[in-house]
């Protein structure tokens, strides 16, 4: 099977990771940070605000199942692309959103959904797009934490996983 990367941050990575994972054609993720300038950061340091990185979950999927396209229309549904460094209750740079990506061609596919979603907005979407420049997993405490406390802490509503896991299921019907 061949798949692919892309890396996305939501705000608080539990719930964008968990988010991610409804959708058929995602075949693993991993929550981790991203462009930060320090090396291998702890969620202690990356908390702090001082080490550039953010929460981010690198989302790998088989684009014979799901596309780019979609799972980055699917990303622009659980975040609030104009609010900088805050997404729910969480705020810091941390929480800021953005889209990474190890695959230059899948700029123009970024670039295209970005501006279809910028045409919704009167406000200056902040989302960041750049290349991954780092990843670094977060502990495994980290790791699918919505899936091992199903009552744990979560900015996204939780009507939003169903919708991923029925969006994903109509993608691949059609």
């Amino acid at each position: 099977m061949h798949t692919k990367e892309i890396y996305l941050a939501g705000g608080c990575f539990w719930g964008t990771e968990h988010f991610f994972k409804q959708i058929a054609g995602v075949t693993e993720t991993e929550v981790g940070f991203a462009n930060g300038h320090t090396t291998a950061p702890t969620y202690e340091q990356v908390y702090t605000d001082t080490t550039g990185y953010v929460e981010t979950v690198r989302v790998t999927y088989d684009p014979s199942l799901v596309t780019l396209d979609f799972l980055l229309q699917m990303f622009f549904v659980a975040i609030d692309p104009t609010s900088l460094n805050k997404q729910g209750h969480d705020e810091g740079t941390r929480y800021r959103t953005g889209i990474y990506y190890t695959d230059a061609a899948d700029r123009t596919v970024i670039d295209r959904v970005y501006s279809a979603e910028q045409s919704r907005y009167a406000e200056t979407l902040v989302v960041e797009r750049e290349p991954l420049a780092a990843f670094y997993p977060a502990d495994e405490y980290h790791q699918d934490y919505l899936d091992k406390h199903p009552d744990g802490y979560c900015h996204l509503p939780k009507a939003l996983f169903a919708f991923a896991r029925q969006a994903g299921a109509s993608f691949h019907q059609q």
